[in-house]
């Protein structure tokens, strides 16, 4: 991402949602985004997943700005290189956990059973080997949300973008969810941007990037620090900015 603005309204009632930002993640990367609450980090999770449009700069995905498809090239792009993981889940509430999980691929027209098989190893890798037919309401929290990482990383996308992941769970969830998104980066090798409020899970990450009225203002690398340093790297940047 690239010089990116975001102005929603014309003239006097504007309103600039995100200013000349630049962010990058790589491949076998977890970036955590932080930032008082309507700061721009949800528009900027939607300009980066294709859901909205900028008003300036652009997003390069695998050689392509997605300023330049077509709205249809554009939706084609989400179901197969990006993947999405939302704080509540949205799991269709009647399909088990394997028609959950095969969505993406059902969508995009693929063969069911392929879909279902394809669904049926993600979810094994994700811990939920056990749990193949169980719907949403016979999951707990922690289970639901690796449903839909499983779903996020169905099609083997270039980015999957993180929506306050944990921000619905326990802390022994939130633990074990961040700690799975850090494998999706690094033993599986995807790139990962994960919006959150909780400095002890941005600590996952490979480098923090701190918004402020639609700015990145900070970004901490905390590759070379250990946990401890990571957790008080976080909490200082973030109490400096509110």
């Amino acid at each position: 991402m690239r010089g990116y603005t975001k102005i929603y309204g014309q003239g006097e009632t504007a309103v600039v949602a995100l200013d000349r930002v630049n962010v990058s993640v790589n491949a076998g990367e977890l970036v955590a985004v932080m930032g008082p609450s309507g700061c721009g980090k949800s528009t900027l999770l939607h300009l980066l997943g294709g859901l909205d449009r900028p008003t300036e700069g652009s997003v390069m995905m695998g050689g392509k700005s997605l300023s330049s498809l077509s709205d249809n090239a554009l939706a084609q792009l989400r179901r197969r290189k990006i993947g999405f993981i939302f704080q509540f889940f949205n799991l269709i509430p009647i399909l088990d956990a394997v028609d959950n999980a095969a969505l993406p691929l059902l969508l995009d027209g693929k063969n069911s059973a392929q879909a279902k098989r394809q669904a049926t190893e993600w979810l094994q890798k994700v811990g939920l080997g056990d749990r193949l037919s169980n719907r949403p309401d016979a999951l707990s929290a922690g289970q639901q949300q690796r449903v839909a990482i499983a779903r996020a990383l169905l099609t083997d996308p270039m980015l999957v973008l993180a929506d306050e992941p944990t921000g619905n769970l326990d802390s022994r969830a939130a633990d074990e969810i961040v700690g799975l998104l850090y494998q999706v980066a690094k033993n599986w090798g995807h790139a990962v941007l994960m919006v959150t409020h909780d400095p002890r899970i941005a600590a996952w990450a490979d480098r923090i990037i701190f918004l402020k009225d639609g700015m990145v203002v900070n970004e901490t690398n905390l590759e070379a620090h250990n946990a401890a340093e990571r957790v008080s790297a976080a909490n200082q940047v973030r109490a400096a900015l509110q």
